[in-house]
């Protein structure tokens, strides 16, 4: 998607300004441009919030390996894209519920917590209203400041510009034309992790890709696989190969003794809520690290206690029938992992005695989480006016804002990924996200506020104005449901 252009009444041609620019379209940036869309609806068309956003799939998604049949969210329906904001939307679980005639079918079904297919098509449901604002199937590149715009201040970094291609593009491939905006929001979500050493390969997968790579297979040649992990995305992908897979063996390899159950509690839970997200902004260091130890196991390495039963289950009768499909290989490691014909060879090492056997299968699957990407790779030159902390870490205001020189007037904003160390345990879930959204919109109205103040916004409004309504002007903001 290219800049919309307006004429200054000179006759020059200068790009449009938006207000905000997100990299990335998953539920973060997407609960982001519903607050904007219900900004928007409460105001004039000459106070909205334009925005526009780039996202490198060609839909929206939302990890599509691991929608896996009768996995079910591991947090409550409520914490869906709005409530927590705003109770009244028109985007919430159950207005969505609402309108596909399932209501009372969710109801009866009592539970908070609805599966990851349903809640994926909820997703969905709420993107619909924002394609136009969405280019698809587009990466961006790199970010920079915009120095040759009409009444900048050339002494300050006021405007961002956003280089952006197709998605697959080779790096000698011309991009499209940047975007410009006063604020960048970073959304890109969190990178599949595999242990040091460890590539990819046609039998060599991470959970993050387990449908795609199951539903090609045609047919098994070793008739076993091997996971490797001992979180819920491991204990779902070893259910699911048992289950898909009935004439295979199915071996979990992990380096506990069991499954750990995820604390979910009432008490540990309210580390999940909006409040807590407020202490722990405000705590010292050392009871950030505290807290992030105390409760890890309310997020890290664990699993549902439902799902870790009926595996123990499972393992029990096949015990009982004589046929062990599901395998336990506790206090182990992978020591080694290579591609062979028509599979793959995992050396599996006791970490007890040390012995080792090799285990030749169709397939290994790596369940070793994921890892927040550093967002100063995308930030280039504008890295050397971003605050960092002791430890070499970005400064986050409170309001998801990357701490800047003076200098740095445009805001660039971290959706989740790479804020735990200053916001907690909820950075990377769903927990906040309504609540989040509503903070960022917030924060980008007051400087907003403060950059027309600065600079008089009157000069850009009577330079729009003078474009008209034909097609260079600025696209109408869009998104609120009727």
């Amino acid at each position: 998607m290219s800049a919309p252009h307006t004429h200054t009444g000179s006759g020059e041609r200068f790009p449009v300004v938006r207000d905000l620019v997100g990299i990335g379209f998953g539920p973060a940036n997407l609960a982001l441009a519903i607050a904007v869309a219900e900004h928007n609806a409460r105001r004039s068309a000459d106070e909205a919030v334009l925005a526009a956003f780039v996202e490198r799939q060609e839909a929206f998604c939302w990890h599509p390996g691991m929608l896996l049949d009768g996995a079910t969210m591991q947090v409550s329906f409520l914490k869906d894209l709005v409530t927590l904001r705003n109770p009244a939307s028109p985007y919430s679980f159950l207005q969505y519920l609402q309108e596909h005639g399932r209501l009372p079918d969710f109801i009866n079904q009592k539970t908070f917590f609805p599966t990851r297919v349903e809640f994926h098509d909820y997703f969905r449901w709420c993107a619909e209203d924002f394609a136009a604002q969405v280019s698809y199937g587009t990466e961006a590149t790199r970010v920079a400041a915009a120095h040759d715009l009409p009444g900048t201040d050339p002494d300050a970094l006021e405007v961002l510009q956003v280089h952006h291609r197709p998605a697959g593009a080779g790096p000698a491939d011309a991009g499209e034309a940047p975007l410009y905006a006063h604020n960048l929001v970073l959304g890109t979500g969190l990178l599949p992790r595999l242990p040091q050493g460890v590539s990819r390969g046609e039998h060599i997968w991470h959970t993050s890709e387990l449908l795609h790579r199951t539903r090609s297979l045609t047919g098994l040649t070793h008739r076993r696989f091997v996971v490797v992990g001992a979180g819920q995305s491991a204990a779902e992908a070893a259910e699911h190969l048992h289950r898909t897979f009935p004439e295979a063996e199915v071996c979990a390899v992990f380096a506990r003794y069991g499954y750990s159950p995820a604390d979910d509690s009432p008490f540990a839970n309210r580390i999940f809520d909006p409040a807590a997200v407020d202490d722990f902004y405000a705590a010292p260091d050392e009871v950030k690290d505290k807290l992030l130890g105390y409760h890890a196991n309310t997020n890290y390495s664990v699993v549902d206690g439902d799902l870790i039963t009926q595996l123990y289950r499972t393992v029990y009768q096949e015990k009982v029938s004589g046929t062990e499909r599901l395998r336990i290989l506790n206090t182990s490691e992978v020591a080694d992992v290579r591609e062979e014909a028509g599979g793959a060879r995992a050396t599996v090492r006791s970490l007890i005695d040390g012995t080792a056997a090799e285990l030749h299968c169709d397939a290994v699957v790596y369940a070793t989480g994921y890892a927040a990407p550093d967002p100063r790779t995308i930030l280039g030159d504008l890295v050397d006016d971003c605050l960092t902390d002791g430890r070499g870490r970005l400064r986050i205001g409170r309001d998801h804002r990357v701490v800047t020189t003076p200098r740095l007037r445009a805001g660039i904003y971290l959706q989740g990924a790479g804020t735990e160390h200053t916001h907690g345990l909820t950075s990377s879930l769903l927990s906040t996200l309504a609540v989040r959204s509503g903070e960022i919109c917030d924060s980008l109205l007051l400087s907003g506020a403060e950059r027309a103040v600065r600079t008089g916004r009157d000069r850009l409004a009577a330079a729009a104005a003078g474009a008209g309504a034909g097609a260079g002007a600025a696209p109408h903001p869009s998104g609120i449901r009727s």
